[in-house]
């Protein structure tokens, strides 16, 4: 097999993606190419939170303890985030105890990061709530918070240049 002429540019920027790594490993990401890895770091570098380690629990904690759930969109592709695969009433509970940060990408262009806080998202826990119920106890598949509710009602914490 012959080499694509592109791998000359692969090789000479690819140790700067391992310095990236390296970078993400210190804040406990241990692969910035899987679950928005690289994403994840950026984020948590512009808001001086820190990765909460296991897959079970809230995805952050910043210095004083207070834990946050983390989403990110890449608006090139969808204009919802998506939260849990088995959305139910304990998975519900969690939510309703923490803020949850949103970050907006356009491809890897980090455009804006959003704060709601648990009353922001109120309607939304309510009719997952209500939807469960009403199936009967079935959890239901990702549902969306979507972007444009982002926008309209969270806090602005970071903006970084809109077209």
């Amino acid at each position: 097999m012959k080499a694509h002429p592109d791998k000359k540019k692969f090789d000479k920027i690819f140790p700067y993606i391992q310095k990236y790594q390296e970078l993400a490993q210190e804040h406990g990401i241990n692969d910035i190419f899987q679950d928005n890895g690289g994403k994840l770091l950026q984020v948590l570098l512009i808001t001086g939170l820190r990765v909460l380690p296991g897959r079970e629990g809230n995805d952050a904690v910043d210095e004083d303890g207070n834990e946050y759930e983390l989403k990110s969109v890449n608006t090139f592709l969808t204009k919802s985030f998506s939260t849990h695969h088995h959305m139910n009433p304990t998975i519900i509970e969690k939510y309703r105890k923490v803020d949850w940060i949103f970050a907006i990408y356009e491809g890897i262009e980090l455009k804006a990061i959003y704060k709601l806080k648990p009353r922001d998202l109120d309607p939304y826990y309510s009719k997952w709530e209500t939807k469960w119920h009403d199936s009967g106890g079935k959890d239901i598949n990702n549902p969306k918070v979507p972007l444009k509710y982002v926008i309209e009602n969270g806090e602005l914490i970071y903006s970084g240049t809109i077209k």
